[in-house]
Parts: C-alpha cells; sequence; structure tokens
C-alpha cells in the first residue's frame, strides 16, 4: 500500500472512524441496537434512523413486530444512551404501496408472499439508502444476519457464520450496487447469544427485548384478518374439491389457506390425510389432494437479481444450489436461464409445498456465497 494511502478502517473504507459518516437502519430491536453502539463506540460518525411503516398507534400496545410505537421510542432510547442523532422518518405511503398492498393482492391471487424481501428491497435498501446518501453518509449499516466479503470482482454477498440465524434468503434481491454500500457488522458473529452479550456490555436497554416473530403489519400471523380490512370482500365463501372433482365440503374465503396446509381444512372422516395442493380464486375453489402432489420438480422463476461475477445468460445452465423456503437447507439444482430476469430452475429432488410468491435463493454448492435469486410464479 502507497504510504499516502490510509489504511482501511474496520468497514473497508480509507477513513478514519471519525470522519467516516454511517447511517445504521435502527429498528428498535437488540440486533440493529448493538449495529449502532458498536459502531459508535469505535469511534464513527453514526447517525441513527428509524422508519415509521405503519400507524403505530394501533400498535403501541403490540409486542414482538419491528418498527411500532415502542420500538420507534426503543431506538430513540439507545441513540440517547450511546450519544449519537436519531430520526424517525416517516414510510407510511411508501410502504403501504410498496409493500402492504403487494402483499394484498398476491395473497388474493392465490400466492403465499414474502413481504419482508420487499420491504428490503424497495424500502430499506432503496429509499432509506437514498436517505442514508443525502445525508453523505459513506456507508449504511444494518443488524441482518448475512456477510458482505470482498472478492476479486466486487463485494459479495454470503450467509451468516450462525446458520439458525441466517437471513440471506431475505436479502437475495440485494443489488451489487447496493452492496457496495451496505456493511452488516453482525454476520460474523457466532450466535444470537454473541449478539445479546454485546448488548449488556454496552448497558443498552434492549439488551433482553424478545425477538420479532411476525410480519410487523401482521399481528399474532394472522393473515386473513389483514387481508380482510385491507380489501373488504375478500373472504368470499366457496368450495373445497378433490383434485377428482369431489366437492368434500365449504370454506369461507381463499385467503385462509396456504399451498400445503393439511390442518383446520374441516373435511374430517376421510380415508386419506388430504393437502392443499391448489387454490383458484377465480372459481374460488380450494383444492386438496394427496400429498404426493404437491411435489415439484420444475420451478418457473422471475424478476432475478444476479450476484455472479459472469452475466447470467452467458451460460446454458447454472448448476447450483437452491432455497424455496426460508426454513429449508438449499437444495441441488439446475437452473437454466430463459432471459437476464427469468429462468427454470430444475430440482435435482422434488420438493414439496413449492408455492408462488416465495422466492427462489440461488446459492453456491459449497462455500456460503449467494449468487441472487428470483420469484417463483404459476408460469
Amino acid at each position: 500500500m502507497p504510504r499516502d494511502m490510509p489504511a482501511l478502517n474496520s468497514l473497508g473504507l480509507p477513513k478514519a472512524p471519525a470522519d467516516t459518516r454511517v447511517v445504521v437502519a435502527m429498528s428498535g430491536g437488540v440486533d440493529s441496537s448493538v449495529v449502532a453502539a458498536m459502531l459508535k463506540e469505535e469511534g464513527y460518525d453514526v447517525v441513527g434512523v428509524t422508519l415509521q411503516l405503519y400507524d403505530h398507534g394501533a400498535a403501541l400496545a403490540k409486542k414482538g413486530a419491528c418498527c411500532a410505537g415502542l420500538d420507534i421510542h426503543d431506538a430513540r432510547r439507545v441513540a440517547e444512551e450511546m450519544g449519537f442523532p436519531h430520526y424517525v422518518l416517516d414510510y407510511e405511503n411508501i410502504f403501504r404501496e410498496a409493500v402492504i398492498d403487494e402483499f394484498a393482492d398476491s395473497y388474493l391471487g392465490g400466492a403465499t408472499p414474502v413481504p419482508c424481501i420487499r420491504c428490503n428491497e424497495r424500502v430499506k435498501f432503496k429509499d432509506l439508502l437514498e436517505t442514508a446518501r443525502d445525508l453523505e453518509a459513506d456507508c449504511m449499516a444494518t443488524g441482518h444476519y448475512i456477510q458482505r466479503k470482498d472478492g476479486e470482482r466486487g463485494p459479495e454477498l454470503h450467509s451468516a457464520a450462525d446458520s439458525n440465524r441466517d437471513q440471506s434468503y431475505f436479502l437475495f434481491s440485494t443489488t451489487a450496487e447496493q452492496l457496495d454500500y451496505l456493511r452488516f457488522p453482525l454476520g460474523h458473529l457466532p450466535s444470537k447469544d454473541a449478539t445479546r452479550e454485546l448488548a449488556a456490555r454496552y448497558g443498552l436497554a434492549v439488551a433482553d427485548k424478545p425477538d420479532s416473530q411476525d410480519i410487523c403489519f401482521v399481528p399474532n400471523g394472522n393473515y386473513a384478518s389483514v387481508i380482510e380490512k385491507l380489501r373488504p370482500g375478500a373472504a368470499e365463501p366457496g368450495q373445497i374439491v378433490h383434485v377428482d372433482g369431489r366437492v368434500l365440503g365449504d370454506h369461507k374465503g381463499v385467503i385462509h389457506y396456504t399451498i400445503g396446509q393439511r390442518r383446520g381444512l374441516g373435511i374430517g372422516g376421510l380415508d386419506e390425510p388430504l393437502y392443499v395442493v391448489k387454490l383458484d380464486v377465480d372459481t374460488k375453489q380450494v383444492v386438496v389432494g394427496p400429498k404426493e402432489m404437491l411435489a415439484t420438480r420444475k420451478v418457473p422463476v422471475r424478476e432475478i437479481n444476479w450476484l455472479g461475477d459472469e452475466p447470467f445468460t452467458s451460460r446454458d445452465e447454472w448448476h447450483l444450489s437452491v432455497k424455496v423456503r426460508s426454513t429449508r437447507p438449499p437444495r441441488d439444482a439446475v437452473i437454466r436461464p430463459i432471459s437476464e430476469t427469468e429462468a427454470e430452475v430444475e430440482l435435482v429432488t422434488p420438493e414439496e409445498g413449492v408455492s408462488p410468491g416465495q422466492a427462489c435463493v440461488f446459492y453456491a454448492p459449497e462455500g456460503s456465497r449467494i449468487f441472487g435469486g428470483g420469484w417463483i410464479h404459476k408460469g
């Protein structure tokens, strides 16, 4: 390194920490609070930003969801304790247009959406990132459990060191340009306990705060009740139909069901266990069948974000691993590009419950690198 080149700081930037402004996206939880406290202790010019994503007045009494009123209070308190500025930005309209409306329409279309990915893609890593640039920050840091590593051709996205906390499935749509600006200081930690130990060492009041469990605007995981409020009349009744055409019963709305569901169908007394294999919104039918009908080998994927070193279409096929659900391990697959943003994914071993609206995320067959991913659709 030339003598006149300053050494890289812990965020990989050629500046002293005191001369490096970092915007920290603060949800009010322990993870982002530790990131802010850690960077402040290291001497960085930290600015905390919390997004108000929906009417937190209705959520003040609700725990376990990010960006509600109590969480804004907690984020502000951490900023006061550690002595850095903190701003709350009203993103309610942006969040509704970019995330909630699509969630409702997708669910009504019989898909199983993942709004947290859209929130990262369209709000946190788009609008908030632009805000960070407007604040003249050198980078933006978050509390996500994922790693950013410098590769030969630029920054690479890698799974978190702790596979139990890894959030790569929810961050596949992070673009190469965004990755250049983002930092994930917790991705290398061995466990969530290590994060809480840091929170205790910094004396943060949120050190023992429970993790959020639900989608922030879906209290208690009750998707259907939220859809009914967003789209009045959505819970129209219809029939539960066997794949062989038999009518087995009635239901109170397609929105109450998901692909692969077995429990709570209300069609007991049958000889075989049945699962939801299709949701037909046009005919208002919930179609059920045996478990083997859930097995899928070919998965159509679109809106692909590619993070490989070579162009996606430079090969006829890619042999990678893929995740089709956040809770499942990566499985071997062959990815055949149709265009720069579309592909057919063939699973080497068929998977059950592959549903439109879920993400299909691409991983290296060995190692921790993420090659992007896309959205599963009906084809």
